[in-house]
């Protein structure tokens, strides 16, 4: 079998930032079409590869070629059993394990679709993936799917849903000598902010996964000049709330929260928002993942594609190497046995099915 650590090295030392995934999708699709079994398809940055053997179940293994810009770690460095480098956790260690089991099962127990998509890490607009949904959704059927997100091996189920709010507080304009004559938006924020400092997060938990919600101030901006009491301050908020909530219940439980802080002239509204994902452990595909590997399963706390499953009824959950928490740093790393230990696992269910 290949050095999965060494295939990582190799995608790392292939610059993908997002928008300039060009490269890295000509290597994967010379090495794709090497393997027989599999039909391969490019539609722009993004490449599908898919068995055709009839199996009861069709499973989805996908992942995202883009990384952030680099800062410092465009290079891959191996130092004992760690690779350090530029998405060596986020996700290129992932991507190993998918293009290793695309090569090597020609005959697996399940039906494969192997989804290799660009423009993960910026705004969900330019998503590849979306891009596939719209252009070429024949490609994307599938019973489950998993995404190779950074998981450290665990597989986390669903994912929370996202919100961007944008909210207003009006004041009115005075001379700073003469602040009594106005009213001051900034100061008015001391109350909102105590508000959102003390937030009391729920954790529901559902299917055994806690899921944890959080509302923060995430930007702000205000002020006219240094001798003008300021009329108008806005304040962005990011709201992450749990999958048995829709976006419009989320925004009014924020509506609620902040409500005693609004007054007359005040506006709050919704920028950006991204359902969430239900845990759907029950599908034997994932349940025999699960089972058979033991693998620990606790709740998706960030958003992932695995919302964009689930919204087009593909049940999905994030499994992949490396650690989410360190994503992005510049000592982005992954090690021989977080890759080895989601090779394993993937293996045996190529191997065996549900």
């Amino acid at each position: 079998m290949t050095d999965l650590l060494a295939l990582t090295a190799q995608l790392v030392d292939l610059p993908s930032v997002s928008r300039d995934e060009g490269r890295i999708t000509d290597w994967l699709a010379a090495e794709l079409e090497g393997a027989p079994w599999l039909q391969v398809t490019r539609v722009g940055d993004n490449l599908v590869a898919r068995t055709d053997l009839g199996r009861r179940y069709r499973v989805i293994l996908a992942g995202h070629t883009d990384t952030v810009p680099a800062n410092g770690n465009e290079r891959a460095e191996i130092r004992g059993d760690i690779l350090h480098g530029l998405g060596s956790s986020d996700m290129k260690s992932g991507l190993a394990v998918m293009l290793e089991a695309a090569r090597s099962f020609a005959e697996p127990a399940v039906d494969v679709t192997y989804v290799f998509y660009a423009r993960e890490e910026i705004a969900a607009a330019e998503s590849g993936l979306g891009e596939l949904f719209a252009q070429r959704p024949d490609l994307l059927v599938g019973d489950v799917a998993l995404l190779g997100e950074p998981t450290d091996g665990v597989i986390e189920a669903g994912c929370q849903g996202t919100m961007r709010l944008r909210l207003t507080l009006a004041g009115e304009r005075a001379h700073t000598a003469r602040p009594w004559m106005g009213r001051n938006a900034i100061h008015r924020l001391g109350t909102l902010l105590d508000r959102l400092a003390g937030y009391d997060e729920r954790r529901p938990v559902l299917v055994g996964c806690e899921y944890r919600e959080a509302l923060q101030a995430v930007m702000v901006q205000g002020g006219v000049a240094a001798n003008v009491v300021p009329d108008h301050v806005e304040l962005v908020l990011n709201h992450r709330f749990a999958p048995d909530r829709s976006p419009a219940e989320a925004e009014a439980h924020v509506r609620e929260v902040v409500g005693a802080v609004l007054a007359e002239g005040d506006t709050l509204e919704v920028v950006d928002v991204a359902d969430g994902a239900a845990p759907a452990l029950d599908h034997p595909v994932l349940a025999a993942l699960v089972g058979r590997n033991a693998l620990e399963v606790r709740a998706k706390l960030g958003w992932t594609d695995v919302a964009r499953f689930a919204a087009h009824g593909v049940p999905a959950a994030n499994f992949g190497p490396g650690d989410a928490t360190i994503a992005h740093m510049a000592h982005e790393q992954v090690t021989r046995e977080q890759l080895d230990r989601v090779w394993a696992a993937t293996a045996d269910l190529l191997q065996h099915g549900a």
